[in-house]
């Protein structure tokens, strides 16, 4: 409180004071306060709910073409290579339905040009909060290929994905879609293409720096997965040792070489998961 002596005429700076003070507790001053309170818990909210993947802006464009099944060419000449994902028969018909003539952002945690001159991101149509990646693999028509690391955006693709194969959308339409471990001449009859493999890992091996995840009695004619020394860290830390998934039904993905026996080589925690004993093929997400 102030303190003004009676029949004396506050000062200049008293009368001030006296009006913010007053001011400061009317009822139009209170509501401005509550509305400034109110909107700064909506932005910290809007923060905290804002959707995955929205990676630091890398620039933006409109699409010109479509280059190839994950490559597009914006007008200004750049080529982007859509991350996140791996093609099937049907990406690059979607994409063309999706994005051409259409303005883009593009977000990703990097802008470096891989050595085909192509900057890796995730497309945006717009304003839009999912990525061209998501919906693509929400229609079946793309693969997640387990590149993005970030835990939150990689969910997000997953589940996208998840969501088609329980539709049986576009691709997963297809029974042949998830390969079946058992059946080595199906999955090496696809060398050189990125599949999605299911199956029961009936051991556990280890020879000098590889680890290897074997679904078949015969080491050298069975379905394998091959996981290097150099992996294992990001299977620890996510607490998951190796020997443990023993006798096991995982899923993984990933590119089938081999020449004898299939194999797929893991370099990212992402190509595994873990699916449940009696859980029908292909519908976890």
């Amino acid at each position: 409180m102030f303190s003004v002596k009676r029949n004396e005429a506050p000062s200049r700076s008293t009368a001030r004071e006296l009006r913010s003070t007053r001011n400061a507790t009317s009822p139009g001053h209170v509501t401005q306060r509550l509305r400034l309170i109110v909107a700064s818990f909506l932005l910290v909210g809007h923060a905290a709910l804002a959707a995955p993947c929205q990676f630091d802006t890398q620039g933006e464009g409109r699409v010109a073409t479509i280059v190839d099944a994950r490559s597009v060419r914006l007008d200004d000449g750049r080529e982007v290579r859509l991350t996140g994902i791996e093609a099937t028969a049907t990406t690059k018909q979607a994409l063309t339905s999706l994005l051409v003539g259409r303005d883009v952002i593009l977000r990703g945690t990097d802008d470096t040009p891989d050595r085909y001159g192509r900057q890796g991101a995730l497309v945006f149509i717009g304003e839009s909060d999912m990525s061209v990646q998501a919906l693509l693999l929400a229609q079946g028509d793309a693969l997640v290929s387990a590149e993005i690391t970030d835990k939150d955006c990689a969910a997000v693709l997953m589940s996208s994905e998840a969501e088609a194969r329980r539709q049986k959308k576009g691709s997963w339409a297809d029974l042949s879609a998830i390969k079946n471990a058992e059946s080595p001449d199906d999955i090496l009859a696809g060398i050189g293409r990125f599949m999605v493999v299911e199956g029961k890992v009936l051991s556990v091996r280890q020879a000098g720096a590889t680890t290897y995840l074997n679904f078949g009695r015969s080491w050298t004619r069975g379905f394998a997965v091959t996981i290097s020394k150099r992996v294992l860290p990001a299977f620890e830390t996510a607490g998951i040792a190796l020997k443990s998934l023993e006798n096991r039904r995982i899923r993984v993905r990933g590119w089938v070489e081999g020449n004898t026996g299939p194999r797929i080589d893991v370099r990212l925690i992402g190509q595994v998961e873990l699916l449940g004993a009696n859980e029908p093929t292909g519908v976890r997400p």
